[in-house]
Order: C-alpha cells, then structure tokens, then sequence
C-alpha cells in the first residue's frame, strides 16, 4: 500500500490584519444606507435587486468578509446578475466606487483603507468587463475614490 502525503494548501491572507467582521459588517451598512438614499444609485438597485435590503445586505456581508478576510463563504455568481443590468454605466460604476471609498475611508485604519479601495476597484472592472461582453473594451480608469471626484 502506497501512502500519499499531499501538503496541506497554503494558509490565506487577510487583506489587513486590522480588518475584522464587524467593520465589514460596518461598511457594508453603511455603504447601502448612502446607496439607498443616493439620486444616481438608488433607482438602479432598486430596479436590478431581485432580493429585499436584509438578504441583499447579508449576501454582501458574505461577499465583502470572502474578499477581504478569506473566509471563503460567499458562494454566489455576481457576473451573470450584473450582465443583465443593460442600462448601467461607467459613470455608475464611478459613483459607486466614490461612494464606497467614502466609507472605506469611515470604517477602517489608514493603512488598510487603499487595500479594500483596490479590491473594489478590481471587483469594478472585472463587472464592467463583464458587462461590457467586448473582449477588446478597455476598462476605464476609476477616479480616485472617496472625494466625490465621479461627478
């Protein structure tokens, strides 16, 4: 009998080592409560959400500590619910970005703030390329988040 000793995987790295739940959990409300109330996002969700705030809210909570503390939990498909929403813009996608950043920027230390910027910068354009369905759409560059720069 053969006996295989297969390595365990490497162990995953948190985004910050100050990140925690709770401010995920914190950015996450936060963000969507400016969302709900903002002219530009607000009509959008509401128009592309098939699920209520409270679901919505705990699938990104999911999604958000999967990114940012590799907890490996969220088990959704955020690109195929995004390519179906045709009237969405790169000016939204700017917006949105600003919005998070501002939170960002609330939430969490200096030092871990432009880490989780970047994960939603990268998540941003991996849906808008998406979207897009052009493999030859170059992804624009996002302004920088977080002081109102998207309008």
């Amino acid at each position: 009998m053969n006996i295989r000793i297969i390595p365990a995987p490497p162990a995953r790295t948190l985004a910050h080592d100050t990140i925690t739940a709770e401010q995920v959990s914190h950015l996450v409300d936060s963000f969507y409560e400016r969302v709900r109330s903002d002219e530009q996002l607000a009509p959008l969700f509401l128009q592309h959400m098939s699920l209520d705030w409270p679901e919505h809210l705990g699938r990104m909570k999911a999604f958000w500590r999967s990114v940012l503390l590799k907890t490996g939990e969220y088990k959704g498909k955020p690109v195929p619910a995004h390519t179906k929403m045709q009237n969405v813009g790169t000016e939204d996608f700017a917006h949105w970005l600003d919005l998070f950043g501002m939170t960002v920027k609330e939430v969490f230390v200096p030092a871990a703030q432009p880490i989780v910027i970047q994960a939603a910068e990268r998540i941003a354009t991996s849906l808008w390329l998406a979207m897009k369905a052009d493999p030859f759409a170059k992804p624009p560059i996002w302004p920088k988040v977080g002081r109102g720069d998207s309008k």
